[in-house]
Order: C-alpha cells, then sequence, then structure tokens
C-alpha cells in the first residue's frame, strides 16, 4: 500500500498540458525545444523587455498569466525566483524547476528556506537544476540541446546532474530514453517523489537513478517498494564508493563499515540493481526495457568463434550468471542443426560451416532458443567501417531475428566491441524485440543485474519496514566486555560462562569454573585488548591461571576468567554502527584477528529479519567453512539465532547505541557463541 506523505501530485509538473516560460535566453531555447517535440497545449513566455521566446509572443510579468498553468520553467537569477515563485503558487500552478543557483547547495539555507515557504507545497524541481525533457508529454523544460524524441514508450532517467541528464539525451546506444529529469539539489522534489511519480506510468519501462545522495533514505525505501509493487525496475547508479573518514572508529565495525556498503544494503533489500559503470547503467536499462527483468540467470551463449566462446565463459566467472549446459534432449536437438564435428556445449561454438547460410542459421538459433534459457546471447561484431561488406553478418542477426519471433525467447545480440554494432541495426533488433547491447562487459553485468531484480520479485518475505531511530544526545558510555555479554545474553545471545575477579582468586575462580580457561583484563578503556596483550588463552593448570593473572594484573586490577571455547569451525564478527543517514546499521562478516584485512562483509539494515540474515550470510566467502568445508560443518541455524538476538537487541536500543562489536562468534558444530564484545550507547 502507499504511505506517501500528502504532498501535491508531480503529474502536473511532469506531465504539463499548459506551461509558463519565464526568462531569456535560457527560455528561448526552451520554448524551442518544447515545440519542436510537438507540444500541443497553452504556452505562456514571460519577459518584462523581449518581444518573443521561441516564436511565441511574450507577456511582461507572472501577474499577467491568463488560465491555468501546470507547470513552469523559471530561469531568472535567485531573488526574483522567490516572488515568481509565490504568485505562481497563488495561480494554482502544478509545479515549477528552478533553474537559479546559489541556493543550500552553496551554504545558502536561509534563502532555500524563503524558496520552499513561497512554494507552500506546488512542487520545486531544483534548485540548480536543468529541469527535464519528456518525450512522453512532448515537453521540455530544458535549456539545452538534447537528443529524445516525442515515443510512447521507454526507460526513464533521474539524476542530480544537468550535465549527466545531457549525456543520456544524446548517446548513440539505441537506448530507449523516453525522459530525463536533472532533479538538481532536491530541496523538495527528491529521488523518492521521482521513484513514486513514474512508477505509476505504465509507458514507463524502466527507471534510472544517478544517486549522489539521499536526503531521506526511509521515504526512499517506501518509493522503491511502490516501485516494485508496480513491477517497475530500479536500477542505480551511486557514486561515493570512497571511505568516509568522518569519525574516529573505536571498533572493528566502525572501521570496516561505510555509508556506501548501507546503500548496498538498501537495494538489496528493495530490489535496486546497482551498476558501476555508466555504460553497464545503460546497457541494463536496455535489458529491462526489452521485458523487465530476467525470471533466472541461466544464459546461452553462440557464437561462430572458440575465442569468444571461451571469452564470455572467463567473464562470467565472477558474476551471479550461469551458462549450464544442454540437457541430454536439447543437445540432441541442437547437434540436429549441425556440422558432426561440431560439439554442443554452453557457450556454443557453432563453427563457421553454416556461416552465410540464413536458413541452417535460423534453425540452429531456433533450436537453442527452444532450450528454455532465461537469456540467449549472439555474439556478433558487425563492420561499421565503410570499407567493409556487412551483409554476411546481417544474415546472421535476421537469423536470430526469425529464431526469436517463433520461439518467443528473449535474445540479445552482442557487439564485444560498441562500434560493432551499427545504429541501424540496433533499431532494427529493437524493434524486434532483441536487445542491441555494446560490450561484452557490460552486457554481463546487465544480465547479472537483470536476473538479480527477478530473483528480488521472487522472493515471498516482505522487507522489513524502515524505523525512524531517535538518537538520544547524551555523553557515550563504554562498557567492559563482561557487562557487554551480560546485556546481550540477555537478549539470548550464547557467551562463555565466566566470572570476574582479581589477580589474587583467579586461580579458585578457573578452579570452579574447571579448566582450561582464558584470562583476559577486564577494562572499558582498553578494547582491543589482543593488542594490549591483555589476553590468555587455553590456561590449563592452576600454574599457567597465576602466571597469567601476575602479567595481565599490571594492566588492569580487574580481570575475567572464562571457560575456554574450543572446536570452531569459523569465526564472525557481528557488529553495530551508527550512521548518521541509515541510523544503526549491522555489519556481519569473517571475525577474529584478520577481521579488517580480509573485509569479507555484508551490511543489514536494522530492523532486519530471519531471511534477509540468511541471505546476507551466503553472500560471505567465509560461509563456505559453515556451510560445510573437508568434513566440517557448523551450526547454521544458531549463527542466524546469535545474529537475531543481537538485532533484537538493537531494535530496542537503537537511538542509543554508537557501536558495538561481537568479534569473533564462534561457530561451532552444535553452536554459536560470543567469546568477545563491546558495547559503546549514548547514557544521560
Amino acid at each position: 500500500m502507499n504511505t506517501f506523505s500528502r504532498k501535491r501530485p508531480l503529474t502536473p509538473l511532469l506531465y504539463p498540458q499548459s506551461i509558463a516560460f519565464i526568462g531569456g535566453a535560457e527560455c528561448d531555447v526552451a520554448i524551442s525545444r518544447t515545440l519542436a517535440l510537438g507540444f500541443a497545449g497553452k504556452i505562456w513566455a514571460v519577459h518584462p523587455t523581449r518581444v518573443q521566446l521561441g516564436g511565441i509572443a511574450t507577456i511582461s510579468s507572472v501577474d499577467q498569466i491568463d488560465g491555468p498553468v501546470e507547470a513552469a520553467f523559471i530561469a531568472v537569477k535567485r531573488e526574483p525566483t522567490i516572488n515568481i515563485v509565490r504568485i505562481l503558487r497563488e495561480k494554482g500552478c502544478g509545479g515549477a524547476v528552478i533553474y537559479a543557483s546559489g541556493f543550500a547547495e552553496t551554504g545558502d539555507n536561509h534563502l532555500q528556506e524563503e524558496l520552499l515557504t513561497a512554494a507552500n507545497g506546488m512542487p520545486l524541481m531544483g534548485p540548480n537544476c536543468y529541469g527535464f525533457v519528456n518525450g512522453l508529454a512532448r515537453a521540455a523544460l530544458w535549456p539545452d540541446q538534447h537528443g529524445i524524441k516525442a515515443c510512447d514508450t521507454g526507460v526513464a532517467i533521474v539524476t542530480q546532474s544537468g550535465n549527466l541528464a545531457c549525456n543520456f539525451t544524446m548517446t548513440r546506444r539505441a537506448l530507449p530514453v523516453a525522459a530525463v529529469f536533472a532533479i538538481g539539489n532536491q530541496a523538495d522534489v527528491d529521488m523518492a517523489r521521482m521513484v513514486e511519480a513514474l512508477a505509476g506510468d505504465d509507458r514507463i519501462t524502466a527507471i534510472g537513478l544517478h544517486i549522489e545522495g539521499l536526503p531521506d533514505i526511509t521515504a526512499f525505501a517506501r518509493a522503491a517498494e511502490f516501485a516494485r509493487d508496480q513491477r517497475k525496475p530500479l536500477v542505480a547508479l551511486k557514486t561515493g564508493r570512497s571511505e568516509h573518514g568522518a569519525k574516529l572508529a573505536l571498533t572493528h565495525t566502525s572501521s570496516l563499515a561505510g555509508a556506501d556498503q548501507f546503500y548496498d544494503a538498501l537495494f538489496e533489500r528493495h530490489g535496486v540493481a546497482r551498476l558501476n559503470t555508466v555504460t553497464a547503467f545503460a546497457e541494463t536499462l536496455k535489458v529491462l526495457h526489452h521485458g523487465g527483468p530476467l525470471p533466472g540467470n541461466r544464459l546461452v551463449s553462440m557464437s561462430c568463434s572458440g575465442g569468444e566462446a571461451a571469452l564470455i565463459a572467463d567473464m562470467a566467472l565472477k558474476r551471479e550468471v550461469d551458462f549450464p549446459p544442454f540437457d541430454a534432449v536439447s543437445k540432441q536437438m541442437v547437434a540436429a542443426t549441425l556440422n558432426a564435428y561440431v560439439p554442443v556445449d554452453n557457450p556454443l561454438d557453432y563453427h563457421t560451416f553454416i556461416w552465410n547460410q540464413e536458413d541452417k542459421l535460423t534453425d540452429t538459433f531456433t533450436a537453442v532458443l527452444s532450450c528454455g534459457f532465461d537469456m540467449a546471447i549472439l555474439l556478433l561484431d558487425i563492420p561499421s567501417n565503410p570499407k567493409m561488406n556487412a551483409a554476411a553478418w546481417l544474415v546472421t542477426a535476421r537469423a536470430l531475428m526469425t529464431a526469436a519471433a517463433s520461439t518467443k525467447s528473449r535474445a540479445a545480440v552482442v557487439a564485444s566491441l560498441p562500434e560493432c554494432m551499427p545504429m541501424n541495426v540496433a533499431d532494427d533488433l529493437s524493434a524486434r524485440g532483441i536487445v542491441p547491447m555494446m560490450g561484452l562487459d557490460d552486457a554481463l553485468s546487465a544480465f547479472e543485474a537483470a536476473a538479480a531484480i527477478g530473483r528480488n520479485w521472487a522472493r515471498c518475505d516482505a522487507a522489513p519496514t524502515a524505523a525512524n531511530f531517535q538518537m538520544v544526545d547524551a555523553p557515550v558510555r563504554t562498557f567492559t566486555e563482561f557487562d557487554s555479554k551480560q546485556i546481550l545474553k540477555s537478549h539470548g545471545l550464547h557467551v562463555p560462562d565466566g566470572y570476574l575477579c582479581d589477580a589474587g582468586n583467579a586461580v579458585a575462580v578457573a578452579e570452579k569454573l574447571g579448566f582450561p580457561v582464558t584470562l583476559k583484563i577486564s577494562s572499558s578503556e582498553i578494547i582491543h585488548k589482543s593488542e594490549a596483550r591483555g589476553i590468555s588463552l587455553n590456561l590449563r593448570t592452576p600454574d599457567d591461571v597465576k602466571i597469567a593473572a601476575r602479567h595481565l594484573a599490571l594492566i588492569s586490577d580487574e580481570l575475567l576468567v572464562e571457560k575456554m571455547v574450543s572446536g570452531a569451525i569459523a569465526e564472525l564478527i557481528v557488529g553495530i554502527t551508527c550512521d548518521a543517514q541509515f541510523g544503526p546499521v549491522m555489519v556481519i562478516g569473517a571475525g577474529g584477528t584478520f577481521t579488517e584485512l580480509l573485509k569479507d562483509t555484508a551490511a543489514l539494515l536494522l530492523p532486519t529479519s530471519r531471511t534477509e540474515i540468511e541471505r546476507a550470510l551466503k553472500r560471505l566467502n567465509v560461509w563456505t567453512l559453515v556451510d560445510g568445508f573437508r568434513g566440517r560443518s557448523g551450526d547454521a541455524g544458531a549463527v542466524i539465532n546469535a545474529i537475531q538476538s543481537i538485532a533484537a537487541w538493537a531494535e530496542a536500543n537503537g537511538g542509543r547505541i554508537e557501536e558495538l562489536d561481537v568479534n569473533p562468534l564462534l561457530v561451532l558444530a552444535d553452536d554459536a557463541i560470543a567469546v568477545d564484545a563491546v558495547i559503546r550507547m549514548r547514557m544521560p
């Protein structure tokens, strides 16, 4: 169910029937672009001295607008912008694009607040933004050139960057861009509201998001869920992977965690595919436009080159895509169309015996596409060099078109080199429902992303509802290991039996527990005991304890004696850190002394669920040890129970948590036990 705020809808702004252009040169361009798209609604051109803008006779002020105006493009200086917004709001305008800069992006929050007050709920895109071109609405509130045509369907791209938006309109990748929106500094209309507004439009096949930052994580999560409910795939190009060093990290968790990893968790939870390059982002949108997400990651590749077959197989190794072998029946069916010397494998090298023979190529491609793969790939680089004749290559492309049409299967032609996909061929393929893809690496990224969205959509479990944790303004207290463990034990976490003591009675306590034991310093000031040489493991006799206690007493008056836990199959870290945007966030990964070296981690937003924890664990390399390695396996259920108990404690104390480390959580054959823990909380 949609639970968005009661702000006025964006439809009049994004799909206007009437537009007011207020300003000079920028409006002259924008009006010309809008008329060129075939806009049939009412246009007002507003300028105090010019006679016309873009061929439209001007009026001298906004006050002279004599009818309902759904959208406005305001390209004047920042100070007069505010009064113009106020007048438009009083006239019932549906929304405005604010072209001017010099607001919060330059530190002038006061002026931006004045702007929002003047709007009083009227949607504002920007300020400091280029606006948008919408081929579906035949409108260009946009002060520059662009390459978008009037259209009836396509992908929409939302970005904070006007330059990137411009780039996406002029690409030669057969990317079916229906609309681009450059939303600037998101003073009012942000990514979440744009996703909400666009997800309900059946003409938009997918939404691409270039994200520099999200002002409201909870609102974006709701919008992403709405898009998933509408079966509208989302693709993100998120910048900001560089490490942040805003605060001194005292725990392992805080040194491992970064906001970028939390964005990964956000996207994974809500089925948003994240791409790392502009070209992979574009190729993914193409795949989604031609049929939506993939139901699975089972791919089949066809080429007439053994080298290409080996190349695509190698490039797929570290991706979540699969080239499964043909089953016996399918293998026989494909083999019947080929020379007896051709082995039927996936990837398939069909050799050149049938090159330039359209009927035979069609038979082979039809057989392959009938085998039930999630996507069929034809590797085909077509000459674009004017000195070459591409006729023979076009025969191969036509054969795939025929096979795809007859089998109603999803297919793509992938040029390993982008320049080897001529635009006329790309347009022809696209018109027939076949994805024209440019660049082998980007194509594999796109298939992987499309399958990830499909996998997310197929889940039965609902995404946990995001929580707004209000942080307590209080001093931070660091708890000792013993106190931290007792706190977590009360929420169900298993910890070793142990007691606090001084050096003088350490032996007596050890004998009470039973050997072997561990002896540690107990201090809220020394968090990393190993580095301080404040821990002695596997003490088996009273003399061992006596010697260790004498040494540790030089570091701390209070000691902790615990029953030694042995037989660990794996060591994990479970931690929580508090992020300014996301609030308390959980990090799980490979633990122990090599935690920061391995950096084998995954992030989980809080609150979380058992199924989400399990999915995150299975993404870790260390999970191979728990799942079963060389005849040994750990208690996976106990691990998930332990993480759930920590998550339950975090949910109960979210507004007070500064940092938490459980490191290591020892995974045993029949249990999971936290042998070290530290909690730092804001305590009134």
